[in-house]
């Protein structure tokens, strides 16, 4: 299978993209609910924008949640009211008697502290029967169910004896025999009576268990063809509470058959028609990416991810939605590839989730301004200060927008939720992994994001460090060319930190042999004057080539050895070219020898660099320079490469390769110091 799936992936690319669509349509289908959708949208608070809705079966309305919490309160208190005879306490509070008689009746002769002590426990024993209840008692209820083995009897609350009336009550229960002894009886109870009425847990459990389960989820039942909501009527109170019992009713409804077979027909079209419009954008405005089957399919996985994801945490508790961190997927993306991509994906997958989340509108609405403002916030997510930045601006426009669903809906701040609140943070904190899961997803997808760029920009990489030792001139000529390219970059938007990276890798083929390149050699004499014309271009041209093997061997992304294959397109070394035909003026020269293998540049950067490389080796020749030489001498050479077709496989426009002119212009009158002389 997997040498099926390796051969389908490289050999067969259209086949593949046929076979990534219509698994993943598949796999979120298959995670979709099944059964209807209620075909009405409407929002709590709002008016009922649609024909005046009648019952079309009989159901029963739904209680609220409140009306469930309330009949539940009622049941625990209840349950709570039921309590029993402790006889293991009764016992010990008798035992105890026994144990501290004698301390209490020292005075008393032996031949009456018998007597004295049997009717003292007949009068305890007394006592523990009527229940004796422990010191501070509160009690909501004038009434208690006492359980005694498998009977129960309602007692007043005032037929107990309570502890803490000891010393007013035992004076009138005490026998007439005993009152002589009523300061003895008074201190040798309260060092021994213990209460011996507790709570019954074990009755109470089981009635509440099973009171719990005979609470009915309705509460009356509306008939056919009754009026649910008539039209521009606000959706609030018992009107709300039918819609979504009718809603309910409607979607726990069985479905069999052909209506089944036809609402899996409809979802799979419009989850087919999302992933095609994604298709469709990358051919029309991503050509390399939708050619490139890797990238397709970490873009295809990434929104599988974010539908599973949600459509799990919504089956185990729909009240959890919003913890879910949807944002990652714009982070996601505009990290590997570019901020537009990135939103359009983003709404796209939120529109697909839009059918199976509880209110839908509000849902959509919120995370597709969520995703604007994620795109929105700085790109440099390798910055750990942006990262933060922009989960504290995604988080502020979950909790700004729940608030104001919350005011449209109830009228009230009082009835905002503290939990949602709660669940709009936690879905910050899960957005904050975006970093881990961007290093997990480049090594499970071998793809480069800013953040391992930023780590090959680093010049004591030992590439750099090897390049600087062998080739110093090169490794200036880079650093130069990085600088000239990344301002050029940052003027028309282009991705800055992704040409710096590249201009510093760009000729890396030269440490083969670095004296044949003028910026190494270190004298007048050149080892060229040993080649003839042909073969001194074969080494020239062989850097591309060189350098694509060295980028490889230290595993540089593809993305960087891109600027390695383009920085010279399919240009001619023109220098030894002309040596050749003034060698052999009578014959016809082979130009295809004398030029780069290309391809030519594909991209804005790597069309940036283009110019920026040839511009900056080219005017080590100039003598004497001023910004009219400079002006002329860059144009000239743009000019070149234009005439030669260099830039029409990338997307740069005419008016961004004269903005880069102007860029390179006065940054090399920077370099040589010199002033823009102003018209008078």
């Amino acid at each position: 299978m997997k040498r099926y799936l390796n051969w389908l992936f490289y050999n067969q690319p259209i086949l593949y993209k046929g076979f990534l669509f219509f698994l993943v349509s598949g796999a979120i289908l298959y995670m979709f609910p099944k059964g209807g959708k209620f075909q009405y949208e409407y929002q709590k608070g709002l008016p009922w924008k649609h024909a005046s809705l009648y019952a079309p079966f009989d159901f029963s309305i739904l209680k609220t949640e409140e009306e469930l919490a309330n009949e539940l309160r009622a049941i625990e208190e209840e349950v709570n009211h039921y309590y029993r005879l402790d006889t293991v306490q009764t016992k010990f509070g008798l035992a105890l008697y026994d144990t501290n008689f004698d301390t209490f009746f020292k005075a008393v002769s032996p031949e009456e502290k018998e007597g004295i002590r049997l009717q003292g426990k007949q009068f305890l024993t007394n006592l523990y029967r009527q229940g004796v209840l422990p010191i501070g008692w509160d009690s909501s209820s004038e009434m208690v169910v006492l359980v005694e083995g498998n009977v129960e009897r309602p007692r007043v609350l005032s037929s107990f004896f309570q502890m803490d009336s000891i010393a007013k009550e035992l004076p009138l229960k005490l026998p007439k025999e005993l009152v002589d002894y009523q300061k003895n009886f008074y201190d040798l109870f309260f060092e021994t009576l213990t209460p011996n009425i507790v709570q019954d847990t074990l009755t109470g459990n089981q009635l509440f268990t099973a009171l719990k389960e005979s609470i009915s989820p309705t509460k009356g039942i509306i008939t056919k063809g009754s009026l649910i909501v008539a039209e521009n009527e606000l959706v609030v109170g018992e009107r709300y509470q039918q819609l979504q019992s009718l809603v309910a009713e409607y979607q726990s409804s069985s479905w069999t058959g052909r209506k089944e077979f036809m609402n899996a027909v409809g979802y799979a079209l419009l989850i087919g028609l999302a992933l095609f419009m994604i298709m469709r954008f990358l051919f029309i405005y991503r050509q390399s990416l939708f050619e490139n089957n890797k990238e397709l399919t970490f873009i295809f996985f990434n929104v599988f991810l974010m539908v599973i994801l949600t459509i799990s945490i919504l089956s185990f508790d729909p009240n959890l939605i919003y913890g879910v961190p949807l944002c990652i997927l714009p982070l996601m993306i505009k990290a590997f590839f570019d901020t537009r991509l990135g939103l359009f994906i983003h709404v796209l997958t939120v529109l697909l989730l839009g059918f199976v989340v509880p209110n839908s509108f509000e849902f959509v609405f919120l995370q597709v301004l969520a995703g604007i403002v994620t795109i929105q916030s700085s790109t440099k997510l390798y910055q750990r200060a942006n990262l933060f930045i922009s989960v504290g601006q995604i988080v502020f426009i979950y909790l700004l927008v729940y608030v104001c669903f919350t005011f449209i809906h109830e009228g009230s701040i009082e009835t905002i939720a503290l939990t949602t609140l709660g669940l709009f943070l936690l879905n910050g904190l899960l957005t904050l992994f975006v970093q881990p899961l961007i290093y997990l997803f480049e090594k499970l997808f071998a793809m480069t994001s800013d953040i391992s760029l930023l780590e090959l920009s680093d010049t004591n990489t030992p590439l750099l460090k090897a390049l600087s030792d062998q080739a110093p001139g090169t490794f200036h000529h880079s650093l130069q060319v990085a600088n000239l390219a990344e301002a050029a970059a940052s003027q028309i938007g282009a991705n800055t930190l992704l040409i710096r990276v590249g201009a510093l890798y760009h000729d890396i083929g030269k440490m083969k042999n670095p004296t044949y390149f003028s910026e190494n050699q270190k004298s007048d004499s050149s080892p060229h004057y040993d080649l003839n014309p042909q073969q001194s271009a074969a080494i020239i041209l062989n850097h591309v080539l060189e350098g694509i093997a060295i980028a490889k061997k230290y595993k540089l992304p593809e993305r960087i050895i891109d600027f390695i294959r383009t920085h010279h397109g399919t240009s001619l070394v023109y220098y030894f070219y002309r040596q050749e035909q003034e060698l052999h003026p009578e014959q016809v020269i082979d130009a295809s020898l004398f030029k780069y293998p290309g391809p030519k540049p594909f991209s804005k950067e790597t069309a940036i660099l283009m110019m920026a490389d040839a511009v900056e080796a080219a005017s080590k020749s100039l003598r004497d320079p001023n910004v009219s030489r400079i002006e002329a001498f860059v144009e000239q050479i743009v000019q070149k490469q234009l005439d030669e077709g260099q830039f029409n496989t990338s997307d740069i426009t005419l008016a961004e390769i004269e903005q880069v002119k102007k860029v390179l212009i006065r940054k090399l009158s920077n370099i040589y110091h010199l002033r823009i002389e102003y018209p008078e």
